[in-house]
């Protein structure tokens, strides 16, 4: 719950720092106003911690330049024709803080494409306006701090609510992608979408179209890396956005008639979504979120709308729906143009990530486990926890079970992996070796007998190269 007079104090603290007050100082001896917007204020009153610092000011960026050039190490405008400067500033005991400074928007859109027509403004208070939430919509003015919130931001702070500063059919028809950081920062903040905000999501889902590809998968990709993101998934599925940017996700929600029955898939992803985020932080305390991680675990079933098959006496099937899932995963991540190891690891985690389950009917031999880790290579502990989170039974025994097979799975491989060297996971003789033993010059032939020392290092674990040999030979005599 926000605390105002904390809140207010981490303001003041923030104004006051060195940097912000050096910044302060300087533009308003340039006659200029500058203040601490968006963002950083939003986080200083939640008692956030915050890695961005965005300013605004009524000065233009040649202004803006020549003010901060000589506060600042460093420089550049890449944003220079949305009037935004950056700058690197020196601080106290060697330290620095990388700041963007804007100058006041009135920006308007063609309604097409989404791209703005930048015009640039005099006034702080209509910059506000014409932000995405409320919540996002406050400023702190320097050098001497004032709070400057004309939309009721810090209200809605109080009660945890996402509206939009003006009437959100006008807000979202100048950028459709505000319906979308709504979800998101529903699930970064934990808030609620207020009724209108939500209406007006509905209402306008299909203009997302206009927004390209890799803005979505932006904030597609802010969303995954909150820790409750399945609050901002469920805001997609249910004002219709989901279905415009990914429609396998709604398409989860599959029809349960009175004779047929299984899990809820849409549910149960959900589920497995949040159970692999929490075993993420278990498993890897502070580190950065796993994105492609939690994108498979959101995608492990979406191929089964098209493998459903009811069965005689009620039951229901989706037969290799983690292959026909690996391909739909593969087209809708190529679609929102994912780069290609991304699009690589989700699809594999998709198409294996029902190789364990026979496990626990019983043990694997030590072939079978080198064949999962060497099937699984580099995502082998992405395939771990994703496993892991698919257990959402509410049978208490059967999830101790799977448990405990897929602790022994672990075991194995760390122990096979002390013994054998088991990451390397190479035939004991290289192709060269293997033109020498059998005196063939390079050509497909190699490649077989590669493969089948790979399969015998794979079958019976390290032989030493003598015996390999022995084995390679025996192999070729075999073969006529």
């Amino acid at each position: 719950m926000l605390n105002m007079a904390e809140g207010l104090d981490r303001l003041g603290s923030l104004a006051t720092s060195p940097i912000m007050a050096r910044l302060g100082a300087a533009f308003a001896e340039a006659g200029f106003e500058i203040a601490i917007v968006g963002g950083p204020v939003r986080d200083a009153l939640l008692g956030r911690t915050t890695n961005d610092l965005d300013l605004t000011t009524n000065a233009r960026p040649d202004d803006i330049l020549r003010i901060v050039k000589p506060l600042a190490t460093a420089t550049w405008d890449i944003g220079r024709a949305f009037g935004t400067i950056g700058a690197k500033i020196p601080g106290p005991s060697g330290t620095a803080e990388q700041v963007e400074i804007t100058t006041y928007r009135a920006d308007s859109y063609d309604g097409v494409t989404r791209k703005p027509t930048v015009e640039f403004g005099d006034a702080l208070d209509a910059d506000l306006v014409r932000r995405d939430f409320t919540v996002n919509a406050m400023a702190l003015r320097l050098p001497l701090p004032a709070l400057v919130d004309p939309t009721g931001g810090v209200e809605d702070l109080v009660s945890g609510t996402l509206r939009t500063p003006s009437d959100p059919d006008v807000s979202f028809g100048d950028d459709p992608l505000r319906m979308l950081r709504a979800a998101r920062f529903a699930a970064q903040l934990g808030f609620d979408v207020a009724p209108d905000t939500l209406e007006a999501m509905a209402r306008l889902r299909e203009s997302i179209r206009i927004v390209s590809p890799e803005r979505v998968q932006a904030e597609l990709v802010k969303l995954l890396a909150c820790d409750d993101a399945a609050r901002g998934i469920r805001i997609l599925v249910d004002t219709g956005l989901m279905g415009e940017i990914v429609p396998e996700i709604p398409a989860l929600r599959l029809e349960i008639d009175e004779h047929h029955h299984h899990k809820d898939v849409y549910e149960h992803s959900l589920t497995v979504l949040q159970q692999t985020i929490d075993l993420e932080h278990a498993r890897h305390p502070g580190a950065a979120p796993d994105v492609t991680l939690r994108l498979a675990a959101l995608l492990h079933d979406i191929g089964k709308p098209a493998t459903r098959k009811l069965e005689p006496g009620g039951g229901v099937s989706f037969h290799h729906h983690d292959l026909k899932g690996a391909r739909l995963a593969r087209k809708r991540l190529q679609a929102l143009r994912f780069d290609s190891d991304t699009i690589s690891s989700v699809s594999q985690l998709v198409e294996q990530h029902l190789r364990f389950f026979g496990y626990s009917e019983g043990a694997w031999t030590d072939s079978a486990v080198r064949r999962y880790v060497r099937d699984a290579g580099d995502e082998l502990e992405r395939l771990h926890i994703l496993t892991r989170a698919d257990v959402t039974t509410r049978n208490r025994r059967k999830a101790a079970r799977l448990s405990a097979a897929y602790d022994d799975i672990e075991r194995r491989i760390a122990d096979l992996a002390a013994q054998e060297e088991l990451d390397a996971m190479r035939p004991e003789l290289d192709g060269n070796r293997i033109q020498e033993v059998l005196g063939i010059p390079p050509g497909r032939e190699v490649g077989e007998a590669y493969r089948f020392l790979l399969d015998l290092r794979l079958d019976e674990g390290v032989l030493g190269p003598d015996a390999a040999e022995e084995r390679l030979r025996a192999w070729w005599a075999a073969r006529g």
